[in-house]
C-alpha cells in the first residue's frame, strides 16, 4: 500500500512539473531559452539570487523546481525536462551518474552544510543534546524520510552513529523534505526536529538551536551539481552550473550560511 502511494507522489509530482496538472500551478514548465534546474529545497533562497545574478549577466531566465533530492531524482530518471541538478547529497547524482545521465565534465561539489538540532523557540522542554532526546518525554521528532531526504539519511547516521537511533526511532515523524520538518517544528506540531544549520535563518526566529551534531560522526554534507545530459540548453545550463562553482556563486551561499565544500 505504502509503495504504490510513493508510487502515485512520484507521478503527481512528475505530471505537475510538465504541467499536465491543472492545479499546480506552482510547478514551473520552462519557457523557450529558459533552462529549469532541480534543487534541493534547501538552496531555494541562495539559488534564486544566483539566478537573478544569472539573469543580470546572460539575459536568460531560470525557473526551478526545489524538493527533496531523491524525489528530484526520480523525476530525472522519469524523464522531466530539467537541465541542471543540484542535489543535498552525492547519493542521488552518483546514481544519475551510473545511469550515465549527466554531463560527467560538469559534476561538481559546491557547498557543504551541517545538522542541528531544532525546538520551538517557546519551547518548555530542557534539551540541550542530542542524548536528551532519549527520554519519553520528548514525544515527537521530525527528521527527513532516510530514503529520499538526504537530510534525514545523515540524521540517521549520526543518530546510529550517537547510538539513539533505536531509542528515538519509534517516535520519529517521517516529512518529505527538510523544510517539513522546520515547518512541523515552528508550528509546535512537534517536539524537536533535525535540519541544516542553514534552514534555521529562513525561521526568522520562531526555533532555537539546541545542539549541533559533531561533524565527525555523519557525511560530509556535500552538494553535487551537473547539467543533465538529456539538456536542450546544455551550454546555458553550463553557464549555470560554473556561476554556482565560481566565486561569484560561493559568495552568495556564504551569504546564507553554506561552507565551502572541502
Amino acid at each position: 500500500m505504502y509503495r504504490q502511494i510513493g508510487l502515485f507522489l512520484t507521478l503527481l509530482s512528475f505530471s505537475a512539473l510538465l504541467g499536465t496538472d491543472p492545479a499546480a500551478s506552482s510547478s514551473p514548465r520552462p519557457a523557450d531559452g529558459e533552462i529549469l534546474v532541480a534543487a534541493a529545497v534547501s538552496l531555494k533562497e541562495a539559488f534564486t539570487e544566483i539566478a537573478a545574478d544569472y539573469h543580470q549577466r546572460t539575459g536568460a531566465a531560470v525557473a526551478f523546481t526545489f524538493g527533496s533530492s531523491g524525489e528530484l531524482e526520480k523525476q530525472i530518471e522519469a524523464g522531466a525536462p530539467i537541465d541542471v541538478f543540484a542535489s543535498a547529497g552525492e547519493k542521488e547524482i552518483e546514481e544519475l551518474r551510473v545511469k550515465q545521465m549527466i554531463d560527467l565534465s560538469t559534476q561538481a561539489d559546491f557547498a557543504r552544510n551541517s545538522l542541528v538540532l531544532i525546538v520551538p523557540a517557546e519551547s518548555k522542554l530542557q534539551l540541550h543534546s542530542f542524548e536528551d532526546l532519549a527520554p519519553a518525554g520528548v514525544a515527537k521528532i521530525a527528521v527527513g524520510n532516510p530514503k529520499t531526504v538526504p537530510a534525514g539519511r545523515y540524521a540517521r547516521e549520526f543518530l546510529e552513529n550517537a547510538r539513539l537511533w533505536w531509542k528515538v526511532e519509534s517516535r520519529l515523524v517521517l516529512a518529505e523534505n527538510v523544510r517539513q520538518v522546520l515547518d512541523y517544528v515552528d508550528h509546535g506540531e512537534v517536539d524537536a526536529g533535525i535540519v541544516y544549520a542553514t534552514d534555521v535563518a529562513i525561521a526568522h526566529g520562531s526555533v532555537t538551536v539546541a545542539a549541533r551534531a559533531p561533524e565527525e560522526k555523519y557525511g560530509p554534507v556535500l552538494y553535487p551539481i551537473a547539467v543533465v545530459k538529456s539538456s536542450n540548453h546544455a551550454e546555458a545550463a553550463r553557464q549555470f552550473v560554473d556561476l554556482v562553482c565560481g566565486p561569484e556563486g560561493a559568495g552568495i551561499l556564504k551569504k546564507y550560511g553554506f561552507l565551502p565544500p572541502r
